[in-house]
């Protein structure tokens, strides 16, 4: 069973940094044919994808994100990370780290999701 955990601060001030890491058990970042995604959910709207990290460790983003996103990964302790600069409040959401199965493109196990708040 593999199993993701998100990380990091609820509240973040505007223009600063936000930082999370998601941890993973039951299986290896690395495993061939699975890439490992980070999606968000502001209130009361839907679902928005960031980026993701492929197994090789390429990385893609959200083409609306991408000048203020940057994703990596520890290996050694089978996390990955996300990093989003320059925030403000409409950053405000749950954020998700999910497991994506590269045939067919669908996400199979997600973490619980952590709230982030940017308000000074």
């Amino acid at each position: 069973q593999v199993q993701l955990q998100e990380s990091g601060p609820g509240l973040v001030k505007p223009s600063q940094t936000l930082s999370l890491t998601c941890t993973v058990s039951g299986g290896s970042i690395t495993t061939i044919n699975y890439s490992w995604a980070w999606i968000r959910q502001p209130p009361g709207k839907g679902l928005e994808w960031i980026g993701y990290l492929t197994y090789k460790g390429t990385t893609y983003g959200s083409p609306s994100l991408e000048s203020r996103t940057s994703i990596s990964r520890d290996t050694s302790n089978n996390q990955f990370s996300l990093q989003l600069s320059s925030v403000t409040p409409e950053d405000t959401a749950v954020y998700y780290c999910a497991r994506v199965v590269l045939a067919g493109h669908f996400y199979d196990y997600w973490g619980q999701g952590t709230q982030v708040t940017v308000s000074s």
